[in-house]
């Protein structure tokens, strides 16, 4: 259903009956949607008229007893400002209408005049007044639209402010316009993080992690208005909060803290996890403070979390690149290789050892990058002895562990002897007997030999081996037939060669070939290029796709 427009009310004031008559009677005021609330004879009686019945427009005459049309147009829009008066005046009024109109009044009608003058004054007032008046209403939806949506904008602007650097001057006025609730000077800033939280919630329904991020940060606001007045809490991550207070000690922002961890702990039995960043004077130096929160927060990596660490505990941090020495790595391979289990966990447990008794503790990422690399250097020497295919079950480990994001010094740790500790066991059970001993040893003759005639029988003989024993069980033990292997490590030498200049004539007769036709035959068989394609393939003189591996397999 449509609504109907609201009426315009209005007051007509005039000495004259038979005019007050004609304007308020003779006019099509219902077509307009104006309707007349009153009529008055004098002054006084309209001013009456005019508070009882708060009319929209007065139409008043200029000259009247008791209260002239001045005095009124004064004293109305003293009280009601948005009124529009309209004076009746004659020529000779002029300048008191004039004045009408310096004080506030809308518009003045000249005596004598006709209803159709009168009317379109009216109208024209009419118009005047509902344009201020949506204005105004659009003034107080807006107004109220923005104390709804205050609260999402201090969190925006907040969040912008902790993590950019900004001109001090324009966030203070920015600051004022929001309307946040801390005085824009002496902060401290701490970020709150919820340990484990996928572990624990990523099964629950959106609702349920809602509420528990909701009493979270209940707990979180009112917790800190037991300490202070001036406190913010909002969010930056799901399972995680910014805490900013007006402080300037750093005892009292690690108080809080801790009564945040334990009241949380306490009503949820939840565990938390705190970074304090350090105290800062303005709105500018709050990214410093947020940048020191988030280091201290990762120090929880030896903590596994349900802690406070403040930044001013690590500000003097090691600036020194984390590594073990270059002998403590040739003996850790050297135990690697031969398989030996409780040598590689000693070195481990040796080089895990010196980095908590560092002091103060290097920083996580270090910690992290160090047991990547060891890790890979596993990995690495693995694939000297065992199919990639294989050796990718041991990287996955460490994938498996990043996936997670679930990242401690115990768990990094336990990753990495895991990792070593299968590694060595492969060794030891792949050398368990002598004969897969002789494979391993008849692959590194073959390695260091391609320039004989590597042939079965002659490889066989030098192991004291039959043929057909050696053959099947090289193919046993390294998943690759003979014949193929050797193909395979000439080629591969070939390739070597190749990238570091040699002629074709050299490289067949270095790897035993006797006619270079034949060694260009088998090169791209096995690679799908003749040598000289490969040579400029390998300097980038031609850019075609070929799988190098094509034959290989």
């Amino acid at each position: 259903m449509i609504n109907e427009p609201q009426r315009i009310k209005l007051c007509i004031i005039d000495d004259i009956r038979s005019v007050v008559d004609m304007i308020s009677q003779k006019p099509p005021w219902e077509e307009h949607h104006i309707e007349v609330v009153g009529t008055a004879l004098d002054g006084e009686d309209g001013i009456r008229l005019v508070k009882e019945t708060k009319p929209d427009i007065v139409l008043t005459d200029i000259r009247m007893p008791k209260k002239d049309g001045l005095a009124m147009t004064q004293e109305i829009l003293v009280s009601a400002p948005s009124t529009k008066i309209v004076i009746l005046s004659a020529y000779t009024d002029f300048s008191f209408t004039r004045q009408a109109i310096r004080l506030g009044a809308f518009d003045f009608v000249k005596k004598p005049f006709s209803i159709d003058e009168i009317v379109q004054v009216v109208l024209k007032a009419k118009a005047s007044f509902e344009e201020e008046r949506q204005g105004q209403s659009k003034a107080i939806e807006m107004e109220q639209q923005v104390r709804k949506s205050l609260p999402v904008l201090q969190q925006e602007y907040l969040s912008l402010l902790v993590h950019h650097k900004t001109n001090a001057i324009t966030a203070f006025q920015k600051w004022q316009t929001l309307r946040i609730q801390l005085a824009p000077q002496n902060f401290n800033l701490f970020i709150v993080e919820l340990d484990r939280f996928m572990d624990k919630y990523k099964a629950q329904p959106a609702r349920e992690v809602e509420l528990i991020r909701f009493s979270l940060r209940n707990i979180l606001e009112e917790t800190i208005a037991s300490f202070i007045s001036g406190g913010v809490v909002f969010s930056e991550a799901l399972n995680r909060f910014i805490c900013l207070i007006n402080c300037e000690d750093m005892r009292i922002a690690e108080q809080i803290s801790e009564a945040c961890r334990l009241n949380i702990y306490q009503f949820t039995n939840s565990t938390i996890s705190i970074g304090i960043g350090s105290c800062v004077t303005s709105i500018d130096e709050l990214p410093d403070s947020y940048e020191q929160a988030l280091s201290a927060l990762a120090y929880h990596f030896y903590s596994d979390g349900n802690g406070v660490n403040s930044y001013s505990g690590i500000a003097n941090e090691e600036k020194t690149l984390l590594n073990y020495t270059a002998s403590t790595e040739q003996e850790f391979l050297m135990a690697l290789r031969s398989g030996n289990r409780e040598k590689c966990r000693l070195i481990l447990e040796q080089i895990f050892n010196d980095l908590l008794q560092r002091d103060p503790l290097p920083k996580p990422q270090q910690v992290e990058n160090l047991c990547y690399e060891l890790s890979s250097k596993i990995c690495r020497v693995m694939l000297e002895q065992f199919p990639p295919d294989r050796v990718k079950r041991l990287e996955e480990r460490w994938n498996h562990l990043k996936r997670t994001g679930v990242i401690s010094f115990q768990i990094i740790r336990d990753t990495v002897k895991d990792i070593c500790l299968e590694a060595c066991s492969w060794i030891e059970q792949e050398r368990s007997d002598e004969s897969t001993k002789l494979i391993y040893q008849a692959k590194d003759y073959i390695c260091a030999n391609l320039h004989l005639n590597l042939s079965l029988d002659y490889c066989a003989k030098q192991f004291n081996l039959s043929p057909g024993y050696f053959s099947n069980l090289f193919k046993k033990v390294l998943n690759i037939s003979f014949q193929r292997f050797v193909i395979h490590q000439r080629m591969e030498k070939a390739k070597e060669m190749l990238i570091d200049d040699y002629q074709v004539q050299e490289i067949a007769r270095e790897l035993g070939y006797e006619h270079r036709r034949y060694f260009s035959e088998i090169f791209k068989k096995h690679t799908n290029m003749t040598p000289s394609e490969f040579k400029l393939y390998s300097t980038g003189k031609i850019s075609q796709p070929i799988d190098l591996a094509h034959k290989q397999s």
